[in-house]
């Protein structure tokens, strides 16, 4: 490794101010490092008497090397440093000056902007004190108005000479500014819209429209849209939009809104007042039109979803974006969702539009007609993929033929909409074979919507078709059917789906009471931690449901949800505790506390109005809805009761504690809490 004054020495001979200062200061720190070093041989040697004379010997080649190269670089200064002083003192002079003199220009301008501060103040107090006819009131409000207005138009007249638009043939070289009263020429805001209509939104919505950027030396940088021969694609892809708007964006960050004023950039000026705007034109006229026609296309877009990731990355980087989601990103995200209603809608508008065709259009139907089926695996077995769903002529005949016109319809005439109604069903079956569901179970909000959803329909069915049943034409003397028929359907389809949420849920507590070790040597700290985490989770788990429900569901069947689930945690606890044959007096503390725990945290998730004050009535109200409360809280109490405040609460079979409990569950709680005794053996004797 090349010595430092060799480093020095292979200079060119003119060493830059940093440089040699740097290199004082490192050899300052090997001064030091070699004294310290020196120092505590030398401590060793004579203080503690140990054997250090090779180390002594190595720190006195390195004392002597750390001294030639002081020589060397003493020489350096002396040789070639001096020799630029007189520059060196010059250069630092002109340093100083302009050092000083921005100085200056800082604290006018900061003395400007009290003084604008202070003015304006100033003149608002006079105003609250009513005296508007002081001539000094006067004068400064004339000459605050004049000086901003100067400002402005100052700033507007800058503003103007760095950007200028040049908009199409029908109008005039417009800058961001262009038909504003003058008062109103630096207007950020608008200028943003101009750029919204005229540059951001026809990149978004015309795909034959492409950016370039160039730079002149008159002009500066020029940003312009630049229309190509049509296309033949409708849309642009999402990538494509992208692209071109991060071309736009990045463009104006870099030659004009890299400028932080106060605490803000205007790139994040510019992003509050344009994206909410921008992100809605985006989903509408570009990612709507990209959402999948096909099942099979869906796995494809988590390239788009990608995508929008990076997009919104690259804005947050530049500023223009200050949030970590957007709806931009969640409308990508939620592709499944808006994927299944446009399969919705274009297969409802293909349907009516075939219902209501004309039916004089008609084909021939003979008894060898066959219905094309896909041949579809056996019940049970996995379909890897919905394009491995082929379609065959399958015959709907029975497998053991009674005859060869079983199951066949007789030679006829049906209108052509008819059977290519049955076509669309069966090919919307067929793609609906590879898709994925809609888990309704993952989310108990959704649950929760389609529960109400179908009680809705249901209701509005009841009496729907007898409103209109005497205004509607009648083909038959018997009327037309009404809707009567379809309620139980759609309310059992509601229920089944909320049932199933509530068996999740259940589950999932019951998976958290597990990992309570059974509640049991709650003496041992490692139990009673998992334990304590355990109840936690169950009530935690509580509170969210809650939430998630509160002012969703019908109260009442809130309160028999939120009632059932308490319940279930509760019977578990209750049964875990009964089980314990023997339970120590700090175990039985432990237990203590944790039920006490749900007993007071319990009632508070009964929630299911929005106003918190109105709540208080359905948490008074706990006992009604969960079945195991009043037992819970008996057992609470016997866990830190004595045996004759046990016998007590049992009065002979007829107290409190013989409703919840038999006696051979209180005899078995008794022997687990108390040693055996003569004053337990009397107690057993008195529960019976």
């Amino acid at each position: 490794m090349a010595s430092f004054v060799t480093e020095v020495l292979a200079s060119s001979g003119k060493l830059e101010k940093e440089d040699l200062s740097g290199k004082i200061s490192k050899m300052s720190r090997k001064v030091e490092e070699t004294k310290e070093e020196l120092y505590e041989m030398i401590n060793k040697r004579y203080a503690d008497f140990l054997p250090s004379l090779q180390g002594s010997e190595e720190l006195m080649i390195q004392v002597d090397e750390v001294s030639k190269e002081m020589d060397a670089l003493k020489n350096c200064i002396e040789n070639e440093v001096q020799q630029n002083i007189q520059v060196a003192v010059t250069e630092y002079a002109k340093l100083k000056q302009q050092l000083e003199k921005n100085t200056v220009i800082i604290e006018v301008l900061g003395h400007l902007k009290e003084v604008q501060n202070m003015t304006k103040y100033y003149v608002d107090s006079l105003k609250v004190w009513k005296l508007s006819q002081v001539p000094l009131l006067g004068a400064l409000s004339s000459e605050l108005t004049v000086q901003r207005e100067n400002l402005i138009h100052h700033l507007g007249d800058e503003w103007k000479r760095l950007v200028i638009w040049r908009l199409p043939p029908s109008n005039d070289h417009v800058c961001f500014t262009h038909k504003q009263e003058p008062s109103d020429v630096f207007c950020f805001y608008r200028a943003g819209q101009v750029l919204v209509k005229f540059m951001l939104k026809p990149v978004v919505m015309y795909p034959f429209i492409s950016v370039t950027v160039a730079e002149q030396q008159e002009e500066g940088i020029i940003l312009a849209l630049q229309g190509l021969e049509k296309s033949h694609d409708e849309r642009s892809t999402p990538s494509q939009v992208y692209s071109k708007l991060l071309m736009v964006l990045k463009t104006l960050h870099k030659h004009l809104l890299d400028v932080s004023i106060g605490d803000k950039k205007l790139s994040a000026i510019l992003g509050e007042l344009i994206w909410e705007e921008m992100s809605r034109c985006i989903i509408h006229e570009c990612l709507v039109h990209s959402i999948p026609n096909n099942s099979s296309q869906l796995e494809n877009y988590s390239t788009v979803i990608k995508q929008t990731e990076e997009f919104e990355k690259s804005l947050k980087e530049m500023e223009f974006l200050q949030r970590d989601s957007t709806d931009l990103l969640k409308y990508a995200r939620d592709v499944n969702c808006h994927f299944a209603s446009k399969k919705c809608k274009d297969v409802i508008v293909a349907a009516r539009k075939l219902m209501t065709s004309k039916m004089h259009n008609t084909v021939k139907i003979t008894p060898d007609y066959k219905v094309h089926l896909p041949n579809l695996p056996m019940p049970g077995q996995e379909v890897r993929a919905k394009q491995e769903v082929t379609k065959e002529v399958l015959t709907l005949e029975n497998a053991k033929q009674l005859s060869a016109w079983s199951l066949c319809l007789p030679a006829c005439r049906i209108s052509e909409s008819v059977q290519q109604l049955m076509d669309l069903a069966i090919n919307t079956l067929c793609e609906a074979i590879g898709s994925s569901t809609e888990n309704l179970l993952k989310f108990p909000h959704l649950a929760a919507i389609q529960h109400n959803n179908c009680m809705y329909l249901a209701h509005h069915l009841l009496t729907l078709g007898h409103h209109f049943k005497a205004h509607l034409p009648q083909p038959h003397s018997e009327g037309i059917a009404t809707f009567v028929d379809m309620v139980p359907g759609f309310r059992r389809l509601g229920a089944r789906c909320f049932l199933a949420q509530m068996n999740v849920q259940r589950a999932e507590l019951l998976e958290r009471l597990s990992t309570a070790h059974n509640f049991c040597n709650l003496d041992d700290e490692d139990n009673y931690i998992a334990a304590s985490k355990a109840v936690r989770q169950v009530i935690h788990q509580l509170k969210q449901l809650a939430t998630v429900w509160q002012d969703v569901l019908p109260v009442s069947i809130y309160c028999k949800a939120m009632g059932n689930l308490l319940n279930t945690a509760i019977t578990e606890v209750i049964a875990k505790i009964m089980m314990l044959e023997d339970i120590s007096s700090e175990g039985g503390e432990h237990l203590h506390t944790l039920c006490q725990t749900i007993i007071e945290e319990g009632p508070l998730v009964f929630t299911p109005l929005a106003e918190e004050n109105k709540n208080k009535k359905y948490q008074e109200e706990v006992p009604l809805y969960v079945k195991k409360w009043g037992t819970f809280k008996e057992l609470v109490i016997v866990l830190r009761a004595n045996l004759q405040e046990i016998v007590d609460r049992w009065t002979d079979g007829k107290g409190p504690l013989a409703v919840e409990f038999s006696s051979t569950e209180i005899k078995n709680l008794i022997r687990a809490l108390f040693q055996n005794t003569e004053r337990r053996a009397v107690a057993l004797t008195k529960i019976k």
